[in-house]
């Protein structure tokens, strides 16, 4: 009974344009630092994935554009996850909790002022089976490449788990490694976050808060024009975008996606 829920779930999902789908079990989601599954819904046993594939905007020179293709990818999967959730509830009775894509995010000193999910989508897509990790820490579909987004639906039904990938899908060719402007990859394993954000959120909350400290100690004359200024109104659009990248370099260059 329960595989034959599952494959009405997953053609509901493929249904929706979701790329492909995945199923794992809550015990098997192992995620170093983000919260124990317990904690964010305690009963969830089954994580329900769906995997999206980025767009080919994050090819674009223009990161106007590329940044556009990742909001566009963004808002259809956050309507996936909540059609998804409904139909669980709706359709089978069950209780089920979407998980965010991006924000909101945990502010607080021990989430590292944001920089730690309360669900780690990567962490999940792997449980579930729909890839394993690249040198670059982004995780590889066996068939999408790296170009692709995670977003996740848990729920309480005990539902057949996917298999893993068992193949190693990165070919170690570390062109990601080499092409990184801010070398945040040269630690095999690691993503040095801080070097990530100050070339793909160049307006995130670290030059925000540079701003607004040099228009403190500024003379009311530079304030003025600093309020016109392109970096001003930069940070204003950051702010509610949300996360503007400008940087798709480990995305754009892995071969594993030609």
């Amino acid at each position: 009974m329960s595989d034959a829920i599952k494959e009405k779930i997953k053609n509901y999902v493929i249904g929706l344009g979701v790329d492909d789908v995945g199923f794992g079990a809550v015990s098997e989601y192992k995620s170093p630092l983000s919260p124990a599954i317990e904690t964010i819904f305690p009963g969830a046993k089954t994580m329900i994935v769906m995997a999206c594939q980025e767009l080919s905007n994050c090819e674009s020179n223009n990161k106007r554009i590329a940044m556009s293709g990742r909001l566009d990818v963004m808002e259809f999967m956050k309507s996936c996850n909540y059609k998804l959730a409904r139909y669980l509830e709706k359709e089978f009775k069950f209780k089920a909790m979407a998980t965010p894509l991006s924000y909101p995010l945990n502010m607080n000193k021990e989430a590292r002022y944001g920089l730690v999910a309360d669900f780690s989508q990567r962490h999940a897509a792997i449980a579930a089976g729909l890839g394993n990790w690249g040198r670059h820490n982004l995780v590889i579909h066996p068939r999408l490449g790296s170009r692709v987004l995670f977003t996740t639906v848990l729920c309480d039904a005990q539902l057949p788990p996917d298999p893993p990938v068992k193949e190693d899908l990165c070919i170690q060719c570390n062109i990601c490694v080499e092409k990184c402007p801010g070398h945040a990859l040269d630690e095999e394993g690691k993503t040095q976050v801080m070097k990530c954000l100050e070339y793909s959120q160049p307006f995130g909350i670290a030059a925000n808060m540079g701003f607004w400290k040099r228009f403190i100690d500024s003379t009311p004359e530079e304030q003025k024009k600093m309020m016109s200024s392109p970096e001003y109104m930069s940070l204003y659009q950051s702010a509610f975008i949300g996360f503007q990248y400008n940087c798709f370099n480990c995305y754009m260059l892995c071969p594993v996606n030609r």
